[in-house]
């Protein structure tokens, strides 16, 4: 799920102030402690292949974040696919793929145990 700024409703708006909230914007239930992750992302990288061995050939926890710059697809388990682009708050529930189509840099929120499963099987793959 992913919302550009201006569809986030707006609950307070003074002078000086506006406050923007998308209510049940994903569910951490069951997660133990959350990573915060900085990732700059080149175009045309498509983290698929390194993702070949977990469950469904997908990453398996969910992440909350936000696209400061740039454009990405994200594919989930039911083929399903989304643009996310510079300025979305995203959320993307376990089941998903990741490609770049254009330069991006993303702050990610995730579940430290699930995620850093995904990051040290992508490196496993990598090294070989």
């Amino acid at each position: 799920m992913r919302i550009a700024k201006q569809d986030i409703p707006v609950r307070i708006d003074v002078p000086g102030a506006v406050a923007r909230q998308k209510l049940n914007f994903g569910d951490a239930a069951g997660y133990g402690k959350i990573s915060g992750e900085y990732f700059s992302l080149g175009a045309g990288t498509d983290i698929a292949p390194l993702l070949q061995g977990l469950e469904n050939d997908l990453c398996q926890s969910p992440h909350w974040g936000y696209v400061l710059q740039g454009e990405l697809t994200v594919t989930y388990a039911d083929g399903t696919r989304e643009e996310i682009n510079g300025g979305d708050l995203f959320y993307w529930p376990p089941g998903h793929t990741v490609k770049v189509g254009q330069d991006a840099e993303v702050i990610l929120f995730s579940p430290q145990h699930e995620h850093s499963e995904v990051i040290d099987h992508m490196l496993g793959k990598m090294a070989g």
